[in-house]
């Protein structure tokens, strides 16, 4: 196995083909925009946050989707319009809540991981992507939130991490740009934060660097497999063109579900709509208000993140609305009320609004490894994780694929 393509040009599709490229494959990435990290990659919440390992899979989390349901600002909303898709990921992502503590464990695990990798990558490759490495801080308002998130450490702390505890007051020393009044908090100082979309786009040039064929503007139109290799079909233009390849890797983000099908493998992602929002500060005075810890705010379910001396992010918020991308402005006006809260010394006058489909499975699991087919491969279905896992994940995926290129069920095309 030599020739591979990779389907997705996010962050998971860069990592996986710079993962194959470092181990000596030939790849060749497509991607539908014109340059890398234009999707979902492009503005996140900016967090590398193994503190945010918790799963969604709990009661908790259903209990507060009910009462939500009717909010048009609420953190977590749900069309209530029916769609088998929708019904069948709630189903499974009912199904998976035995296995809440666990996947907690594990994600944290592999996010510890993830670290190193990316670290070392972004060293190694010399991109600046606006690290700042001042932990990230968990602020919570009531004594429930707080308890609840007690319960969660000790579950993080069987995956490796470890969280501080804080009182108010340590709250204020940690970040005294905050302000209002906080029942208690957990600082982890391993945690980071930085800019996915420059991230991406510096690996994206390391992987042309070491002979990765990065093709953009490809809108992949059909692709197909056998024992013996990969086809991939794209339209360029008036042009249709089909590239055959030994393997196939499927890291299209929320598309990947379709792709999936077409392989005959069932790959149930759900379109997660998050949105972020960009703050120029424009003046010293907000430069000097804003935060330089990140924070998550669990009654908002609100990240945050600086990025450099003149932006902070601010994301967060979950909708289930199907492929839907529109940029709704009573979702992006809590955003920025948050702001105005918490920071009030801080001018939203210039604020870049943006919305992103996360790619969820219903476990809260990503999908990485074999497909039915020896020459089928995912890595994708990171959900709200996608550059927190996505170095690890990489490098999982490398692995199988070392592993099946040896495997008595792999016949490489040019062997026929």
């Amino acid at each position: 196995m030599q020739s591979i393509a990779v389907i997705g040009g996010g962050i998971t599709g860069v990592t996986s083909a710079y993962a194959l490229a470092k181990r000596g494959y030939q790849v060749t990435l497509f991607e539908k925009q014109r340059y890398a990290a234009m999707e979902t990659s492009f503005a996140n919440g900016g967090q590398l946050s193994a503190s945010n390992a918790e799963v969604w899979t709990c009661w908790s989390t259903v209990m507060k989707g009910l009462k939500w349901m009717l909010k048009k600002d609420a953190p977590l909303l749900v069309n209530p319009k029916p769609s088998w898709h929708k019904f069948s990921w709630f189903a499974e992502f009912m199904a998976a809540i035995p296995q809440y503590e666990a996947n907690t464990t594990e994600t944290a695990r592999m996010a510890i991981a993830a670290r190193e990798l990316l670290f070392s990558w972004a060293e190694a490759e010399n991109i600046d992507f606006d690290l700042k490495q001042k932990g990230i801080l968990h602020i919570y308002r009531d004594k429930a939130g707080f308890e609840h998130a007690q319960r969660v450490s000790r579950l993080l702390a069987k995956g490796g991490l470890v969280r501080e505890t804080l009182a108010p007051s340590d709250i204020q020393r940690i970040e005294p740009t905050l302000k209002g009044q906080y029942y208690g908090g957990f600082l982890t100082p391993s945690d980071s934060t930085g800019d996915i979309h420059k991230y991406t786009q510096g690996l994206a040039a390391a992987c042309e660097r070491l002979g990765v064929r990065c093709l953009y503007e490809q809108d992949v139109a059909d692709v197909s497999a056998d024992a013996r290799g990969a086809t991939v079909v794209v339209r360029q233009g008036d042009e249709t063109l089909a590239h055959r390849f030994d393997a196939v890797v499927v890291s299209a983000g929320v598309a990947s579900r379709k792709l999936a099908a077409s392989l005959g493998d069932r790959v149930n992602i759900y379109p997660v709509k998050g949105y972020s929002i960009t703050v120029n500060l424009t003046d010293a005075q907000s430069q000097a208000a804003a935060p330089q810890v990140s924070l998550l705010d669990d009654e908002t379910k609100l990240v945050t993140s600086r990025l450099g001396q003149d932006r902070f992010r601010v994301a967060g918020t979950a909708e289930f609305n199907g492929y839907n991308k529109d940029i709704r402005a009573d979702r992006i006006k809590p955003l920025i009320d948050w702001v105005n809260q918490c920071f009030p010394e801080v001018s939203t006058r210039s604020v870049v609004p943006w919305a992103g489909l996360r790619p969820m499975m219903p476990n809260m699991m990503p999908r990485v490894g074999r497909g039915r087919l020896p020459t089928v491969f995912y890595n994708t279905g990171h959900g709200h994780l996608g550059w927190t896992l996505s170095a690890v994940t990489a490098d999982m995926l490398a692995s199988v694929i070392d592993s099946a290129a040896t495997s008595d069920r792999f016949v490489p095309a040019s062997a026929s």
